[in-house]
Formats: structure tokens, sequence, C-alpha cells
């Protein structure tokens, strides 16, 4: 492979990562604004906290067994929220069960 080839592959590469990075913007008309909030069509009694708030999350070191890792991971990405979300719900019944 000649200099030339190369550069040009590594150019192609570093376009093709630029378009991957892009993003839209979302376009934002001032009547939909003054429509006012629409209405959740959810009662807010069945709602929880975390409908509302998105707590901060803090990277962490954790070992787990495979075998846990592995059934988390059978339904594909976002395992991680899949373990967060589970432990949130061990955490929310035991708050209840403690209160």
């Amino acid at each position: 492979m000649t200099r030339k080839q190369r550069v040009t592959a590594s150019e192609r590469a570093a376009k093709r990562a630029r378009k991957r990075t892009r993003t839209r913007r979302k376009a934002v008309s001032l009547a939909g604004l003054a429509e006012g909030p629409k209405k959740l069509g959810v009662p807010l009694e069945t709602m929880r906290i975390t409908d509302f708030y998105k707590p901060l999350k803090k990277p962490v070191t954790l070992r787990l067994d495979a075998d846990v890792i592995a059934w988390f991971k059978k339904d594909g990405r976002r395992y991680q929220t899949r373990i967060n979300v589970a432990l949130r719900k061990l955490m929310e019944r035991e708050m209840k069960q403690v209160g």
C-alpha cells in the first residue's frame, strides 16, 4: 500500500467517523410551544419518582458472577440499564418493608 493509498484510506475512515457522530437537531416551532403542556394520560398516583427525576450515574467497578452477566446480556444491548433497574426494584421493595 502506497503512502497516498494510506492517506486516502485514513481520510475515508475519518469521514465515516464524523458521519456517525453527527446528530440532527429537531426543529422547534413556536406554535407547538404555545399549545401548552400536554396531558400525560397516566394518573400521578401510579407514577414513580424515576418517571420525573433522572438520578446521577456514578461509574463503579463491580464483580458479578459470569452467569449473572450472561443472563442480562442475552437480551442484547443496555444490559447495564437492566441490572440497574433490577437493583432499583430490590432497593424500593426493601425500603417499603423497613418504612
